[in-house]
């Protein structure tokens, strides 16, 4: 198991090009946000935008517009009730797809979990989390064929996995990752894990500051964001993974707990500070 480490996050987040623009730094697309927790899906947008992704749409419940908006303006709303056409045609113009934060279990949650398997491509990426996460475990749903990353926490991985939590061992999550056909696995705990390929990954810092409902959201929000700025791979997701924990480890000591938007707040100072380390 290999340690994920400062050095680790700073060959990850790296100056940008003096010549940019907004279509280099990744199309990330939030599904979810239904109308009982319509600010999962807003954190784990205001996550990617805080975290440098170039554009960031949210299809969510219409009820949710109006908050969207005035919160984060930066945004842009896609009605889920829209026709499936709609749908599919802003799911296959994103780069990195979010969905779980806040969707659900009906069957318009499950409808929609089925249109994103169906639509998204191979030169995409796929975030699982939350929701979605019960509703593949639910009606035993393949993974697509593309660059997914799973993002349960212990009782989630429990029922994707089969595996009591008492049984998640390495070697046992190893055998259940690869029984989903390799996806990197972000399994959320005290030293939270990454697997992909036979490697695992510890991350030894963190704080119980961070045990607070939307912590997993803005998490995916992060990891969307610099998978669409620095392409998908196991060492951008523990670049994110890091970059979260870090930011609570600094909040926290002066903060009992450490909230979701204050972590979302300190992103571009700590990724300002790491490409100039």
């Amino acid at each position: 198991m290999q340690v994920i480490t400062t050095e680790m996050v700073q060959k990850v987040i790296v100056k940008r090009p003096a010549n940019s623009h907004k279509g280099q730094f990744g199309r990330v697309l939030i599904i979810g946000g239904n109308q009982q927790y319509g600010g999962a899906a807003m954190m784990s947008a205001e996550a990617a935008v805080n975290a440098g992704a170039g554009l960031v749409t949210v299809m969510t419940d219409q009820i949710n517009l109006t908050s969207l908006h005035a919160r984060l303006p930066e945004a842009m709303f896609v009605d889920y009730q829209a026709p499936t056409n709609q749908l599919a045609q802003t799911i296959r113009n994103a780069d990195v797809i979010v969905i779980g934060p806040g969707l659900g279990l009906t069957a318009h949650a499950l409808m929609l979990l089925q249109l994103t398997f169906k639509t998204v491509t191979a030169t995409q990426t796929l975030l699982v989390d939350g929701s979605a996460l019960t509703l593949i475990a639910k009606h035993h749903l393949p993974l697509p064929k593309t660059q997914v990353i799973l993002t349960p926490h212990q009782m989630e991985w429990s029922r994707l996995s089969q595996l009591p939590i008492a049984e998640q061992t390495v070697s046992a999550n190893q055998q259940a990752s690869a029984q989903l056909n390799q996806p990197i696995l972000v399994l959320k705990k005290h030293h939270t894990e990454i697997y992909h390929d036979q490697v695992v990954y510890q991350l030894t810092i963190g704080t119980p500051a961070l045990a607070t409902g939307g912590s997993g959201d803005t998490l995916t929000g992060i990891i969307a964001a610099f998978c669409g700025q620095f392409q998908t791979s196991v060492a951008t997701v523990n670049a994110a993974v890091y970059t979260h924990s870090a930011i609570s480890d600094q909040l926290a000591q002066t903060k009992y707990v450490t909230l979701p938007t204050q972590i979302i707040q300190a992103l571009p100072a700590f990724m300002a500070q790491m490409a100039q380390s």
